[in-house]
């Protein structure tokens, strides 16, 4: 090397940042002896300098102070490919070396997402500012000047390896603790949704001439919702939800439900108000909610916001999939879009799969003549957008049909 003081090679923004062309040496006194402490932590430590004689002083105070695992090298150019495939745990580092200089490994260090919190240690001769603001700049751990005291040596490196311990540790909590959130946060998923099968269910097995319905309603609302470009979470909560739509019918009179023939019109009236028990039994609210129900409808946007969409998500579509797109349904009357779109969508699901299905008191029609009436219905009973998207997944409804058929 020259004995000239020079810049720094590498990076280019490093330039004009005067260093000292020849590495001063580190000096170990021979009379000088590092206390071996019994709090040493453990820890990797490797040493980067150009000049072997500074490596092995280094270890040598450093295997005095009580450490033992080491990785050293004296070529620049191997440096940051030693970092990566043995993962010290502090880095002696000397910024002035042919080649490859310190602050350029310090900035591929840093580069690294896993090394960013690896303690570095500057050993330098350097003392002008302009050097130390870069390496700071960089997230360089701590400064050395050459030559070192041997007695500053091992307390930093102690240092540097207690505090990365620490936030290792702190680390690996945080990321133990998210794990831990993740897992209980999808046990109570599931939780949740088992609370709503068995609930439809439930209501399947009082009214018992409907078999799978629920099961096939929710899946058509599901092919529906997907055809419309709703988010696939979405999509998986509503073809759950759909399934509760008529859970209401739990409250109804067995006189009422089970009655074989044609309804007396106040019996229609007690059977359409399945609709206002469905949304209490799922999301009970209290009188004064009531009026804020019936001036505004949650809108589906909302809904796809909120932290607890499942549950809010059944109790929409319990209390809306009798309303019509021209406000001629119940039990409030809405029209249009303030009709919450999951309504709209299990309105389509569920009338055709009463349509479809034979019950007590009709045989199924054909699913030409089910489309048919579903078409009669476009823009005063369905909503136009929610029927197309209906038609478009023509080939899965008749897929669920048949995996969901009611056998006698």
């Amino acid at each position: 090397m020259s004995s000239n003081v020079s810049s720094i090679n590498h990076p280019s923004s490093n330039q004009g940042i005067p260093v000292p062309a020849v590495n001063a040496p580190l000096v170990l006194d021979s009379q000088v002896r590092v206390e071996r402490r019994q709090d040493v932590p453990p820890g990797k430590i490797m040493i980067v300098d150009d000049e072997i004689a500074n490596v092995l002083i280094a270890k040598k105070i450093l295997s005095q102070a009580g450490h033992s695992d080491f990785e050293t090298t004296t070529d620049s150019t191997v440096a940051m490919n030693m970092i990566h495939t043995r993962e010290p745990d502090v880095v002696l580092l000397d910024i002035n070396m042919p080649h490859v200089d310190g602050i350029s490994i310090l900035s591929q260090i840093r580069s690294v997402e896993k090394f960013k919190r690896l303690p570095v240690l500057i050993l330098t001769a350097n003392t002008h500012s302009e050097v130390k603001l870069r390496c700071l700049e960089l997230g360089a751990t701590d400064f050395l000047i050459k030559p070192i005291d041997p007695m500053e040596l091992a307390p930093r490196v102690r240092n540097a390896l207690q505090s990365k311990m620490y936030h290792d540790q702190l680390f690996y909590h945080a990321a133990e603790l998210e794990k831990i959130v993740l897992r209980r946060t999808k046990e109570l998923e599931k939780s949740r949704r088992e609370v709503i099968y068995s609930l439809a269910r439930a209501a399947e097995l009082r009214d018992n001439d409907t078999g799978n319905h629920v099961i096939r309603v929710g899946r058509y609302a599901g092919v529906i919702a997907r055809n419309l470009g709703l988010p696939e979470r979405f999509v998986d909560d509503l073809e759950l939800a759909a399934q509760l739509h008529d859970v209401g019918k739990i409250a109804i009179p067995d006189a009422i439900l089970l009655k074989p023939g044609k309804l007396e019109p106040e019996e229609y009236e007690i059977i359409k108000g399945h609709v206002k028990h469905g949304r209490q039994i799922i999301k009970p609210f209290a009188a004064h909610d009531a009026a804020t129900m019936r001036s505004h409808v949650q809108t589906g946007s909302e809904i796809l916001s909120d932290g607890t969409s499942l549950m809010r998500l059944a109790a929409s579509i319990a209390q809306t999939h009798h309303e019509k797109v021209d406000g001629t349904g119940y039990p409030i009357g809405l029209a249009g879009d303030d009709i919450p779109i999951e309504g709209r969508i299990t309105a389509v699901a569920d009338v055709f799969d009463a349509l479809s299905s034979e019950r007590p008191y009709k045989k199924a029609m054909p699913r030409e003549k089910c489309f048919s009436i579903l078409e009669e219905g476009r823009g005063t009973h369905f909503d136009s957008d929610v029927l197309d998207a209906f038609f478009a997944g023509a080939a899965d409804i008749v897929r669920i049909q048949v995996e969901f058929a009611d056998y006698a």
